[in-house]
């Protein structure tokens, strides 16, 4: 009995410890970024990318969240030569899916092109006048 008892203790005590998983983390807010600072990152990430993927052979998928850097990011990489695949059409299944991440920490903006084969990241120092890098080039291949 005395041990049931313990047990009981133990789990109400450790049980009642516990956090809700929304209050972990920090919560993503939108990021304000001038035109010009979006287009040259856009334009660097999709030079980028062309270093390590040809684009005459790539055909990308790359689902559009709608903001204004996915917009700029499609504009450079079909300005590169990719050819990109709409997410609902048919082609989309041979397309190499295509995904971007843009967060700011520290004063800085943390940039993210991943596909199946390659992940390149860098940060940069964003202005009203454009955007400058603030790291190397962070190059992870993958397979």
């Amino acid at each position: 009995m005395r041990l049931w008892f313990s047990m009981c203790l133990i789990v109400v005590t450790v049980s009642s410890c516990q956090i809700s998983s929304e209050a972990i983390g920090p919560k993503a807010e939108p990021i304000a970024v001038s035109s010009a600072a979006v287009g040259a990152i856009a334009g660097d990430m999709a030079a980028r990318l062309a270093e390590h993927l040809p684009p005459a052979a790539t055909r990308l998928n790359m689902k559009s969240d709608g903001s204004e850097f996915a917009a700029a990011l499609e504009a450079a990489l079909k300005g590169w030569g990719y050819t990109m695949i709409a997410e609902q059409s048919s082609g989309s299944a041979s397309a190499m899916k295509l995904e971007y991440g843009l967060e700011g920490t520290d004063g800085q903006l943390l940039v993210q092109l991943s596909t199946t084969t390659i992940a390149l990241g860098r940060a940069y120092d964003a202005s009203h006048a454009g955007a400058v890098p603030a790291s190397p080039l962070s190059i992870m291949t993958r397979g």
